[in-house]
């Protein structure tokens, strides 16, 4: 979606200016725009909404009112049962295995949170917490999904992420028939996120000869993950009648929805467009999340030092999880002192512009990591700025 970022920047000063810094905001009018454009990709494959990129109760009720969305994929069993519970969602696929004996237990006493809930599992270890928490017989079947690892493993290398050690045919065959003869268990699905493909941009800036290196790298690696994906998509249906095979991530949404093997994707990180998928030239999501700090010295010409800033996204310690100076156009980090704890400068002609007490926008450089730092969102549509608390602001009661 095509933006002035002038415009864009007076909107947002005018919605949020009788706030306090640091704040918040989500464009509420790219962030639909987004949720369009994913479920375009998808092809006709239901988008299952990724809470961690989101983590905003209301942005997650949002989406999941659109059509071509239905589901989230959590990150915590208790976030999963707090999701069943406020009714924002019966169908909930928990994305990493838990060991969350009180969680646990709130799934096997409830009926409806067990049928509306699905652990992820890669190991029958993972089948017995569940049991020395309430044992079979006394709790209704716990629901399960195998996570398949996707990453390419050409001769000694594995390129992509450490996840499941689940990753031929005939290990999710085996691990299948183990699952469904344990009793107190329903096997309803398998994932596979392809984080090497999803997860990594294949144009980063100013990096030509990595970026041909990515490439080259992704076309080699899904092509083999097809064709073992199928296999074992075909090897687990022979023990259970699967009711799902998810896959892709924001990165590689049009990719594996096309796979035949696959019946839903998941996407979240897309819907507010965060720095990271900039590096990406199948799309790039309309930047739709911001967070807004103050000026509050000038200490030389062309350098504007604002309070705060040092929100590092996860992952390796590198300059692509500093979050990024937006509006106005063309500041920068100082190289010397990057995105500071308590204070940021940052340089270029357009600072001289700046006055004590006036605001620069940021980007953060992963989607939903921004909430773990503010209380609320402001969701701005037009020049109207309407709060709503994140995960965070919530108390954390999915946590309770």
């Amino acid at each position: 979606m095509p933006r002035d970022r002038s415009t864009l920047q007076k909107r947002l000063d005018r919605a949020t200016g009788d706030l306090e810094t640091p704040v918040a905001a989500v464009d509420l009018a790219a962030f639909d725009d987004n949720a369009a454009q994913l479920v375009a990709r998808a092809g006709g494959k239901p988008v299952r909404v990724a809470s961690k990129s989101v983590r905003c109760r209301q942005l997650i009720e949002r989406v999941l009112a659109r059509p071509g969305w239905h589901g989230v994929m959590a990150y915590t069993l208790a976030e999963a049962v707090w999701l069943v519970r406020e009714g924002v969602t019966d169908d909930v696929l928990v994305a990493y295995p838990t060991v969350d004996r009180r969680a646990i237990t709130a799934l096997t006493s409830d009926p409806a949170l067990a049928g509306s809930i699905t652990l992820m599992v890669d190991n029958s270890a993972h089948l017995d917490v569940v049991d020395r928490v309430t044992a079979p017989g006394k709790r209704p079947d716990v629901r399960l999904c195998i996570d398949l690892d996707s990453s390419w493993k050409p001769g000694p290398l594995h390129v992509g992420v450490r996840r499941s050690p689940i990753h031929s045919a005939a290990q999710a065959s085996a691990l299948a028939r183990r699952l469904v003869e344990r009793p107190g268990f329903q096997l309803v699905g398998l994932m596979s996120y392809e984080a090497q493909i999803a997860g990594v941009g294949d144009a980063p800036p100013r990096q030509a000869l990595r970026g041909r290196a990515i490439r080259l790298m992704q076309s080699r690696s899904y092509p083999e993950l097809l064709r073992r994906r199928a296999d074992a998509v075909a090897a687990v249906r022979e023990h259970a009648d699967l009711e799902f095979v998810n896959g892709g991530g924001t990165g590689s949404v049009a990719a594996t929805s096309a796979d035949p093997a696959v019946t839903e994707v998941t996407a979240g990180s897309g819907l507010y467009g965060p720095t990271l998928f900039d590096a990406y030239r199948s799309w790039q999501p309309t930047p739709a999340a911001f967070f807004a700090l103050s000026v509050v010295r000038r200490p030389a010409p062309r350098i504007a030092t604002v309070h705060g800033g040092g929100w590092i996204a996860s992952g390796p310690a590198e300059q692509s999880r500093l979050p990024q100076p937006y509006l106005p156009e063309g500041l920068r980090f100082k190289p010397d002192e990057g995105a500071g704890e308590v204070q940021t400068p940052l340089l270029g002609e357009v600072a001289d512009t700046l006055r004590t007490g006036d605001r620069v926008w940021f980007r953060h450089a992963k989607a939903g990591e921004l909430c773990e730092h503010v209380n609320e969102l402001q969701l701005i549509d037009g020049e109207t700025a309407t709060p709503a608390p994140t995960y965070r602001g919530e108390g954390h009661a999915f946590l309770g």
